[in-house]
């Protein structure tokens, strides 16, 4: 039997090794996802410098509340919209080793649609 910290480990594990391949920059951040069971967290990610471009979450005063999925899918336009007026254009997407379903994708398809490019 798989435990809640055991599918956890796991996920890290996926994430590690998709970090390994992947890497954000200036002109092209990686669009990172984190997502609780109550929420979930988007940023924009310069790896070079180590430094957080933008950022939205189910937490900002301007989300309400919603299913879950339609929250993620405000989350991604709301990220967008920031990296908008961050003149960010292009970004790489880290799923956070979750698979690309439900929130996750919502969340991705939303910031498509509001003008990001991944």
């Amino acid at each position: 039997m798989i435990t809640k910290s055991d599918k956890n480990k796991v996920r890290q594990h996926r994430h590690t090794r998709v970090r390994g391949k992947i890497s954000g920059t200036a002109e092209r951040p990686r669009l990172n996802v984190y997502r609780s069971n109550k929420n979930i967290y988007a940023q924009l990610i310069d790896d070079v410098a180590g430094v957080t471009l933008a950022s939205a979450s189910t937490l900002d005063n301007s989300i309400e509340k919603a299913p879950k999925t339609e929250q993620a899918a405000k989350v991604g336009a709301l990220i967008a919209e920031r990296a908008k007026a961050a003149n960010i254009e292009d970004a790489v997407f880290d799923r956070g080793g979750y698979l690309y379903h439900g929130r996750v994708q919502a969340l991705a398809e939303a910031a498509r649609e509001a003008g990001l490019k991944f």
